[in-house]
């Protein structure tokens, strides 16, 4: 109403109030009442702003590759920047010139610069992979740009979301991936059934040196079985052989006991004899008749008779004849 209008600002932004050429006030988040008629108003973001990049440009094999990504800026000098570059906004907060919208160009084509001149030099399976090196390559060159520094702004933060080749190239790589791909899987099948061959080999190697160790451990504990027989066998020979010298020593020493048990007999027999020579020889020296005499004295009718008998035997060529009667036998036979 009459010209007089009412401002007001959010903190993140900075507002400018120009009265007559001079600056009346400036600050973030400012409210106030200006008159309009005398008055220009210079709105800055102080909050960081947001450019998505979008721009195509060749690699080193002239392949045009698509670049995308977002890139992120600040005001850090006010001043600097309203005196490039016209900021004034109307009693509607819009800007009045499009020297806001060349600030985002501007700095859109910085990138596009640094990005020309990276993927230059990389050949298209390189660029489709050098997102992060183009990210890095526009901070390096924006920390340098002369403009920036001049405009009083600073690159915040730079992402490189793809690098795309156009349909034709895309679809030519995906063939020569899907083909190299085929071909890996091809050779991770023949480097699995290789595997397993492999393994297969290995199992049976293992059973068969499983086997041939039970073989070994059996001729070793045969051999071993073998061995205590054998020394069993030299143990009870040499038992046997021990038995056999204790034998021959016990018969050396029957022998030696007969020997001397024959030598005692027979000196016992010596003595015994001649004992009973010392007996006889005066038997020997006396008649015989007396000694049967003697010895007859106690003898029965019938022995008598006997002997008798064996006399007349003993001078039967001197005996002419002899009649014995019939009584005298039966009474001897019956006796």
């Amino acid at each position: 109403m009459f010209g007089v209008k009412f401002m007001k600002v959010n903190p993140s932004t900075y507002i400018i109030h120009y009265r007559n050429g001079r600056v009346v006030r400036e600050g973030a988040g400012l409210s106030f009442f200006y008159y309009a008629p005398s008055s220009s108003l210079v709105s800055l973001p102080l909050g960081s702003e947001s450019l998505d990049m979008i721009f195509t440009v060749p690699t080193k094999d002239h392949q045009p590759v698509s670049v995308q990504g977002q890139l992120s800026y600040r005001i850090v000098s006010v001043h600097k920047l309203v005196a490039l570059l016209n900021f004034t906004v109307n009693s509607k907060g819009a800007y009045v010139s499009e020297d806001p919208e060349k600030l985002g160009q501007n700095l859109l084509n910085l990138a596009q610069k640094t990005t020309r001149r990276e993927l230059a030099g990389l050949p298209l399976k390189e660029a489709l992979l050098a997102s992060e090196r183009i990210a890095q390559a526009i901070k390096a060159q924006s920390a340098e740009s002369q403009l920036l520094s001049e405009l009083g702004l600073e690159i915040i933060d730079v992402s490189v979301l793809a690098v795309r080749p156009n349909k034709e190239t895309e679809r030519a790589l995906e063939a020569k991936m899907r083909e190299a791909l085929l071909q890996e899987a091809d050779e991770a099948v023949c480097q699995r059934r290789n595997a397993a061959i492999e393994q297969e080999r290995l199992i049976k190697e293992n059973e068969l040196n499983t086997e041939i160790a039970v073989e070994t451990k059996k001729r070793e504990i045969m051999e071993t079985h073998l061995e205590a027989q054998k020394a069993e066998q030299a143990k009870r020979q040499e038992i046997d052989e021990a038995k056999i010298l204790g034998q021959i020593v016990l018969e050396k020493k029957n022998e030696e006991l007969v020997i001397t048990k024959t030598e005692n007999e027979k000196k016992m027999a010596e003595s015994r004899a001649f004992s009973l020579s010392a007996v006889l020889k005066p038997l020997s020296e006396t008649d015989p008749r007396i000694v049967q005499a003697l010895a007859s004295r106690d003898m029965d009718p019938a022995q008598l008779v006997a002997m008798s008998f064996r006399e007349l035997a003993e001078q039967a060529q001197k005996i002419g004849q002899l009649n014995i009667s019939p009584d005298l036998l039966s009474q001897l036979l019956e006796r």
